[in-house]
């Protein structure tokens, strides 16, 4: 079996159906969270398992993962990887919340009849735990 029939996709194949730019990928590589084959000629070769740890890297980007989180992910010898999981964990928690308060606040926004929406009760509320770096002290 030739190399090309198990890493058929070159940089610019995957780049194009990921939406990356191919220095995206050469970035990647170059942290070492890739390690695509080389062709005879020296070209990048992409198989199955490198186009899903393309996939995993994108998937925890969006999640909010630094690459040097999705480093310690990928990497199936870190003793890291749980530790780095539960605080992405609890991340997410903070995130979802922050993101809970916001549509709270925003669904509130639109139904109130405050001419000035930083005058509303509900809203000051709101932004009190923010405000408490302002308190005298």
């Amino acid at each position: 079996m030739k190399s090309n029939d198990r890493h058929p996709w070159s940089v610019g194949d995957v780049a194009a159906r990921f939406d990356l730019p191919t220095n995206v990928l050469r970035h990647w590589e170059t942290v070492g969270l890739l390690r695509p084959a080389r062709d005879s000629a020296g070209r990048r070769r992409y198989g199955e398992d490198e186009v899903v740890r393309i996939a995993v890297i994108q998937r925890s980007k969006a999640a909010g993962m630094s690459l040097d989180q999705i480093a310690v992910l990928l990497d199936d010898e870190s003793a890291g990887r749980h530790q780095v999981l539960q605080e992405h964990l609890d991340d997410l928690d903070r995130r979802m919340e922050e993101m809970r308060r916001s549509r709270e606040m925003t669904e509130h926004a639109m139904r109130c009849r405050s001419h000035d929406i930083a005058t509303c009760p509900r809203f000051r509320e709101g932004v009190a735990d923010i405000m408490t770096r302002f308190e005298r002290r």
